[in-house]
């Protein structure tokens, strides 16, 4: 029979302290620009006894106290128009649902090279805009921009629901690329959209018994702490420390699943 990690107790020291740095960096990774799950969920998932969709849980249940943290700040410092944010939510959370409905229908094998690919053309679009996402210049008003929020929040959900990494970063290109906003603007909107979108995921995750509830909260309080250091780097570094993490973040990300790809992982 395999054993299970039942909480906190099953584990030693060392693997918790390394949990722990863990959602600590992710905590800072997911404030600044998003993507935090590229450390943590892995980091889980090499814990032995923990269940694939225990570390889901887990990590949503973590990564949602850091994200609601680093909203709260930019929400005060930054004040990201609700006007966005809002739309964008709701049509994620039905997206995220769809996407979620999607998964089991679609091979990973299919989906991992043109998440890849999208990715690279991302990093590609970045580096050679340098321009891009230095101040904010909105290029809808009225219902098209609420329209144009609500589209991307829904094709971003569904890919959330459906893969999930570098769900943020997706947010984050698409206020810039899209809709006209500063990098540090939508960054502060992708923050308020994530923290709604992970409720979703967190209570359906929460119905199914899967958190480990000591656990995830003892990394969410790591995560709650990179998260209000990175938040207050980003509001007053600008938008300019925000592109540069976001092309590391994404660029990891692209390493991350050219491992997958390749079968080296």
């Amino acid at each position: 029979m395999n054993h299970v990690v039942a909480g906190v107790a099953d584990l030693d020291t060392t693997t918790i302290l390394l949990l722990l740095a863990a959602a600590l960096l992710a905590g800072w990774i997911d404030a600044v620009v998003g993507g935090g799950g590229l450390v943590q969920l892995p980091a889980l998932l090499l814990v032995p006894g923990i269940s694939p969709l225990q570390a889901l849980a887990t990590n949503k249940l973590a990564g949602i106290m850091g994200t609601s943290v680093s909203a709260a700040v930019f929400y005060r410092r930054v004040q990201p128009g609700l006007r966005t944010a809002a739309p964008m939510a709701l049509a994620a959370l039905l997206g995220g649902a769809g996407g979620a409905a999607l998964a089991s229908f679609l091979p990973g094998e299919v989906i991992t090279p043109i998440v890849l690919v999208a990715l690279v053309v991302v990093a590609v679009w970045t580096v050679a805009r340098p321009g891009a996402g230095r101040v904010t210049r909105l290029r809808y008003s009225g219902v098209r921009h609420t329209g144009t929020a609500a589209a991307l929040g829904l094709g971003i959900g569904a890919y959330d629901g459906l893969v999930g990494p570098g769900t943020g970063s997706f947010l984050v290109i698409g206020l810039v690329g899209l809709l006209g906003y500063a990098f540090l603007e939508a960054s502060a909107n992708a923050k308020i959209i994530n923290t709604v979108t992970n409720l979703g995921a967190l209570i359906i995750f929460a119905l199914q018994g899967a958190p480990l509830w000591v656990l995830g909260l003892m990394m969410g309080v790591a995560n709650i702490l990179g998260a209000y250091v990175g938040a207050r780097m980003a509001v007053a570094r600008g938008s300019a420390f925000v592109r540069a993490v976001f092309l590391v973040v994404v660029g990891g990300l692209i390493l991350r699943l050219g491992w997958d790809v390749l079968g080296l992982g």
